[in-house]
């Protein structure tokens, strides 16, 4: 992965994290989170793209024992400095060659949230599933929050702006994104994407759409002043968060893939 994301690291919790849409998203995978991590109980955890840690502390809170990584030396930092907790571990690591650092050892489950696959190209996509194969205990699972190509939010934002040549940008082969000025390229699968690309080494076990009426983050400065509209938005998320079929549509969908 060539973006390092070390140029975001400084401003993401306060730009994301800590922001009105960010808590919002991040609750609705925890609703869904929650309930898997209820039935399939792991042991071990191993998260990619943990960013400023946020989600390998909420999960060594729930007393799992937890290795996050990022390519990012600053958003490792950052996250070794917020909480100290026995079972949780930071490493900085490229997601390419994520298998080397731990030989035989293996994981019930791999975790990536809010897009961090989204930096691999198909080509690197096939590689992380290859490697999560041998890194994955047997009959464990990947739970991945990945953006999907045909977002309805992002197309009625740039048809409200009369940015027509950016409607339908997410199907493009990629495209430079700007996230606290670090250029990154993305690439947008929907979940059929996502099984194709896995091969026959997993099986999807469930869809579930994240952020259908909860705006992307980028709409932050509108709704910042109007609660009222955004906490309806927000109800509506949670009650539509089971809705399968809406999941290519959302901002983010959540998916669970069992290995075979």
């Amino acid at each position: 992965m060539e973006n390092s994301f070390d140029a975001a690291a400084t401003n993401y919790d306060s730009s994301f994290t800590n922001t009105l849409i960010g808590k919002a998203q991040r609750e609705v995978v925890y609703l869904h989170l929650s309930k898997f991590l209820k039935n399939n109980v792991p042991k071990t955890i191993l998260e990619i793209n943990c960013g400023t840690g946020e989600d390998a502390i909420w999960l060594a809170k729930q007393n799992f024992q937890v290795v996050a990584t990022d390519i990012a030396e600053e958003m490792i930092l950052i996250a070794k400095s917020k909480e100290k907790l026995p079972n949780l571990t930071f490493e900085r690591l490229n997601i390419n060659e994520i298998r080397k650092p731990f030989g035989d050892e293996k994981f019930n489950l791999i975790f990536s949230n809010f897009g961090g696959l989204n930096c691999l190209s198909k080509e690197k996509l096939k590689l992380f599933f290859e490697n999560a194969s041998n890194l994955v205990s047997e009959k464990g699972h990947l739970v991945l929050v990945i953006m999907p190509k045909n977002t309805l939010w992002e197309s009625f934002y740039f048809l409200a702006k009369a940015k027509f040549s950016l409607v339908f940008r997410r199907n493009k082969e990629s495209v430079i994104a700007n996230v606290d000025g670090e250029k990154v390229n993305t690439f947008y699968y929907n979940p059929k994407d996502i099984v194709n690309l896995s091969g026959k080494k997993f099986e999807i076990i469930s869809v579930k759409p994240i952020s259908f009426f909860i705006p992307p983050s980028y709409l932050e400065p509108f709704f910042k002043d109007k609660l009222k509209l955004f906490s309806i938005l927000k109800n509506l998320d949670k009650a539509i968060k089971n809705w399968f079929f809406l999941s290519k549509y959302a901002d983010h969908y959540f998916i669970v893939l069992k290995k075979i």
